[in-house]
């Protein structure tokens, strides 16, 4: 009888599970997009991202903070573009400052790009990121979100939790030999 109660109850995800997931599922696409934006603009394939594996995990942290950031946002799509330009905008300033202090490397460069901001960003991506950023909260998320939710629900929690944590420590240790390979130890 306990075991039939057990077997009823709802497998809600908690928050963390579900933001490694989506983590996961947005750095994996940012990787997919950056390989074909690099493909088509030069026209052939080069391995995109800081990582060993394929993954760009400033789309992974650059979606989790707009999800964040939009979250209360609702109905106009102007404000969420808004929102999404600064709010990407900003991230990948910062991430390209700190990648270029820690490394001594620029990992783009948008110098030659109309209204730039010392190469790090430029009008055009910042326009980009804004079309982008209403894409992803009125389709891109809620339909993975819908998917998600229909699939972690058939998967036990502890497998789950399993999973999620190899996840991590793989990018973990993806992570420190990454760093090791540019700063060159």
């Amino acid at each position: 009888m306990e075991e039939e109660i057990h077997l009823k109850e709802k497998k809600e995800l908690s928050n963390w599970q579900k933001m490694i997931i989506y983590f996961f599922i947005y750095a994996l696409l940012g990787w997919i997009l950056e390989t074909v934006y690099c493909l088509i603009t030069v026209g052939t394939f080069h391995k995109r991202g800081f990582l060993y594996g394929p993954i760009c995990p400033i789309y992974g942290f650059g979606a989790i903070l707009l999800l964040l950031s939009l979250k209360k946002v609702k109905g106009n799509y102007f404000t969420k573009f808004l929102i999404g330009m600064i709010v990407f905008s900003l991230f990948e300033f910062i991430v390209s400052y700190i990648l270029e202090m820690v490394f001594n490397q620029r990992w783009w460069d948008y110098s030659n790009e109309f209204l730039n901001i010392e190469g790090r960003v430029s009008l055009l991506f910042s326009i980009a990121w804004g079309m982008i950023g209403v894409i992803f909260v009125e389709k891109i998320h809620p339909f993975f979100e819908k998917k998600l939710t229909k699939m972690m629900n058939r998967i036990p929690k502890k497998i789950l939790t399993i999973v999620l944590s190899i996840f991590v420590i793989g990018i973990g240790v993806d992570t420190i030999f990454s760093i090791i390979r540019y700063i060159g130890i």
